[in-house]
Parts: structure tokens; sequence; C-alpha cells
């Protein structure tokens, strides 16, 4: 059986619900880990609408979400390159 955190960390790279776990399980620091993550690549496929540069990074934030997706449901803490970074300063 999964753990409950596996699940909800897999769901906080689903845009908006980034937002709700980060503010719903603020005591699961691995959630927590994944919906920064989450928020992050959720404020860069809203770039996706831009016309003609939007495309490219559209694509590139859709792979990240199901690669930090997958790992968070295997359990692991694994930093997406540069979106890691920009993750760690969030806090509200």
């Amino acid at each position: 059986m999964v753990p409950e955190s596996n699940i909800l960390a897999l769901v906080s790279y689903l845009w908006v619900l980034s937002i709700v776990m980060y503010i719903l399980k603020k005591d699961d620091k691995f959630v927590v880990f994944h919906a920064r993550q989450g928020m992050v690549l959720f404020a860069l496929s809203i770039v996706g609408i831009i016309p003609v540069i939007g495309w490219p990074i559209m694509i590139i934030s859709f792979v990240l979400i199901v690669i930090g997706a997958v790992k968070a449901y295997k359990g692991e803490k694994y930093e997406i390159p540069v979106i890691a970074k920009i993750a760690e300063k969030i806090n509200f």
C-alpha cells in the first residue's frame, strides 16, 4: 500500500492543487517539498499561453510535472534542477 503522503505529494503536481496541498498539509514536510515544486511548475505552465515561446516552456513544464509526480509517488525527495532552488524560497 502506498503511503498517504506519497499520494498527496503526487497530487501536488496537478497545477492549482499544489497550492491546496501546500496549505492543507503544512505539517507534512514531504508533501510541502513537492507542493512547492508543483507551484513553481504551475506558474511556469501558465507562461505556456504566450504564443511562440510558450509552447516549449509548456512542454518542458509538463515533462517535469510527470517526473516530479512519479518521484513523489515512489516516496523520493527529488530536487528538480533549477525548479527546486526557486521552490525553496516559497514560504507563506
